[in-house]
């Protein structure tokens, strides 16, 4: 018999990436966007999320989460010194001021991205790593596809127009989140609101940093083609949220948005555990065995990132087939916790037996079925 166990408080949710949005009264002005719960994967709110589109100065990530991976594995150091080649000092756009023929520090080289969004800057990395840009370009979108970036192509390394080089603001959530759970001791970075370099200060782009609001990174960008956009991040009360917004008409708009969004989401959410991982969710009948229950357990603490003023609507169910017949071997699968939202579709996560429950001998095992039928049977 399908046995349903529903629960009138709330539980947990280890949701991907991909999971379906809530289906709230935010909206917004960019032609793309995400936002994600670091902690959850939750997807608060999506817009055109897997559209292709260009991705401008917001690609200086993945060059910058490159380097970032270079320095932990060994592969380079912050003081080490770089050549500026000619192309790289010849290169047009936002620039770090680097000069032909003399060298620049990797931690210097990395402000300047980051903080100035010199294109100058990527293209003095991209040849200290690689060789070459197209060589690093080619490395770049192999790390977006280990990454699971897989509506991505870069063939340059920061973001100059090019017909050939997109993302997505999945895909480029996916880094972002990456990048913060993975290299902690170099994200400091993005959170710096000016550099100076070759006589010249330059501000941060980032127009989150100057909003007071929890905000410590990531990257804007803006071509004629993709309009103006940006890859934020901030954090509140223990809890992080990744936003990513593009195709905006204006810095001003890109400033109002990212930060109203941002805001949003730090603040009208939470993050709430309700089973630990091995914690029983329920006690199922066991026939045919040497225990007559067993628990039904998560093997992953259960968590979800849930709107504030919805705790009361949360539905929670423990599916599975039972009575369960013995021999039931611990962390066998034996079900499903269906949790649902508000306006989202149910999430499924798969429940296993807690403990081991061995299988009757054949005497005991014969009077067991011979009362299985009785009742079954007979109504007894």
């Amino acid at each position: 018999m399908l046995r349903f166990a529903a629960f009138s408080f709330l539980m947990i949710a280890m949701a991907a990436l991909c999971a379906p949005a809530y289906a709230y009264t935010v909206d917004t002005a960019a032609k793309q966007a995400i936002i994600v719960d670091a902690g959850t994967g939750q997807v608060l709110f999506e817009k055109a999320a897997d559209e292709k589109m260009p991705t401008s100065s917001m690609s200086k990530t993945m060059t910058i989460y490159m380097v970032f991976e270079a320095l932990k594995d060994g592969r380079l150091k912050l003081d080490s010194e770089l050549p500026v080649s000619e192309k790289a000092w010849r290169m047009q756009g936002s620039k770090m001021f680097v000069e032909v023929g003399k060298t620049v520090k990797v931690e210097d080289l990395i402000r300047g991205v980051i903080v100035q969004s010199g294109n100058d800057a990527t293209i003095v990395l991209a040849e200290g790593l690689a060789g070459t840009e197209d060589s690093f370009a080619l490395a770049m979108t192999a790390k977006a596809r280990a990454l699971g970036m897989e509506n991505t192509n870069f063939v340059n390394a920061s973001g100059w127009p090019d017909p050939n080089h997109y993302s997505t603001a999945r895909d480029l959530a996916t880094l972002a989140l990456d990048l913060v759970e993975n290299y902690p001791d170099y994200y400091k970075y993005y959170a710096e609101q000016e550099f100076e370099w070759n006589g010249i200060k330059q501000p941060n782009r980032n127009p989150l940093l100057y909003r007071n609001i929890g905000a410590d990174g990531i990257k804007t960008g803006h071509t004629e083609a993709a309009g103006y956009g940006l890859i934020g991040s901030g954090a509140r009360d223990g809890r992080r949220v990744v936003v990513v917004l593009n195709g905006m008409e204006s810095m001003t708009q890109r400033a109002e948005e990212s930060a109203r969004l941002l805001d949003w989401a730090l603040r009208d959410f939470e993050n709430m555990t309700f089973f630990k991982a091995g914690e029983s969710v329920e006690d199922a009948v066991v026939i045919m065995g040497q225990a007559k229950q067993v628990p039904l357990v998560l093997d992953k603490d259960l968590v979800i990132t849930i709107p504030k003023y919805s705790k009361d609507k949360i539905v929670v169910q423990a599916v599975y087939t039972g009575p369960l017949e013995a021999p039931i071997t611990r962390g066998q699968d034996v079900g499903k916790l269906v949790v649902t939202l508000p306006d989202q579709d149910p999430m499924e996560y798969p429940i296993k037996a807690g403990a081991d429950v061995p299988r009757l001998g054949f005497f005991a095992g014969t009077v067991a079925k011979m009362k299985l039928f009785l009742v079954q049977k007979v109504g007894l």
